[in-house]
Order: structure tokens, then C-alpha cells, then sequence
């Protein structure tokens, strides 16, 4: 027989469970629902400004390619689209517009970050066409979020 000194011990595997398994209490849920609340209080907002500023440099980038593929539309034909073409003219070839070597974007132009499209005017009051959004408010002017994103 196989006998141990008094210094080895024999464990079997697996260790057998003395206690029986625990729960948390409800004092301690609260701890860490309350420490989740503050978290979430502290990171959420700073969260969706980042969210707000991002549409702002998605609007700024959109106008700035719509304003590339417009100056490309005028060197083959010479003019910008009219107000009434619109940003339309970048995709379809308009009607008496034999020069036209389009389309000038990938995909039709798209809304701005809010959904509307953009406003485009030819000729323009700031510059040779103008070309904006109204911004998150979608009225003119204002500040931040809802100013106005133009080109010029």
C-alpha cells in the first residue's frame, strides 16, 4: 500500500466545493448601476458633440467634391450648370449640351448629413455659383451646428 507522510496531501480533481455559489446583493447591483449611470453620464455628451462636429466636416467635404466635379463640368463645356439643371447636370447630360463628357460624380449628389439637398445657384451672389447647406436647423445663418456650410 501506498501510505503519505503527514507533510503530503492528496488532492483529487476536481477539488470538491465546500460552499455553495453566491449571488450579488441588491446593494451591490445598485453600486454598479449607479457607477454605470455616471459613466455613461460623463461620456455621452461629449460623445454626440463629437457626433455633431463630424456632420459638419461630412457637409464641408461633400461641397468641397461637388465643387470639384462642377469646375470639371465647366472646363468641358465652358459654363456652369444653370440654377434649374442643378446638381443634376453633374450625372445626366443635359439637353443641347454637346461638350457635356460626364458623369462628373460616382453616385448622384448626395443629401447633406441632415438629409436635405444641397442648394446650388448659378449665377451666384458670394462667387461664380453658390453652393451650401442650411446647416442641422435648416434655416439660414446660425451658430455651431446649425450655421450655414457654404463655399464660400
Amino acid at each position: 500500500m501506498n501510505r503519505l507522510k503527514n507533510s503530503e496531501v492528496k488532492y483529487r480533481w476536481p477539488l470538491p466545493r465546500r460552499h455553495s455559489a453566491q449571488g450579488f446583493t441588491l446593494l451591490e447591483l445598485l453600486v454598479v448601476m449607479v457607477i454605470i449611470g455616471l459613466l455613461a453620464g460623463y461620456v455621452a455628451p461629449k460623445y454626440f458633440s463629437q457626433v455633431g462636429k463630424s456632420e459638419v466636416k461630412v457637409a464641408q467635404a461633400q461641397i468641397d467634391a461637388l465643387e470639384k466635379a462642377l469646375d470639371q463640368y465647366r472646363l468641358d463645356t465652358g459654363h456652369y450648370p444653370t440654377t434649374e439643371l442643378g446638381l443634376t447636370a453633374l450625372m445626366t447630360r443635359p439637353a443641347n449640351e454637346p461638350k457635356w463628357q460626364g458623369p462628373y460624380l460616382k453616385k448622384a449628389a448626395p443629401p447633406d448629413p441632415w438629409g436635405r439637398p444641397y442648394i446650388y445657384k448659378y449665377p451666384g451672389e458670394r462667387g461664380e455659383y453658390d453652393l451650401h447647406s442650411l446647416g442641422k436647423d435648416g434655416q439660414p445663418g446660425g451658430a455651431g451646428e446649425a450655421a450655414d456650410i457654404t463655399n464660400w
